[in-house]
């Protein structure tokens, strides 16, 4: 994607518990599938739930997209994209 300018999505579900982390990032997802399979978006969820970071990764992961997890102080930052 070189000379392309990925756009960065970034949501905040800090305080949100499992499933609905899940479920809303999953409704994130599919509202910007395209873009996410051509490399062109890039999300990253913010969220303080540990359940999150597996749950989540893992979803994504069947859905076909890739993943990183990273944590943060206080939180962790879930980045998915087409190449990480």
């Amino acid at each position: 994607m070189e000379g392309k300018k990925i756009e960065q999505l970034e949501f905040d579900i800090r305080g949100q518990v499992c499933p609905s982390s899940l479920l809303t990032t999953l409704r994130v997802i599919n509202r910007h599938q395209q873009a996410l399979k051509t490399g062109a978006l890039r999300l990253t969820v913010k969220t303080d739930a540990r359940d999150a970071t597996a749950t989540i990764p893992q979803m994504v992961k069947n859905l076909g997209h890739a993943v990183s997890v990273v944590k943060q102080d206080g939180y962790y930052c879930i980045m998915i994209g087409k190449d990480l």
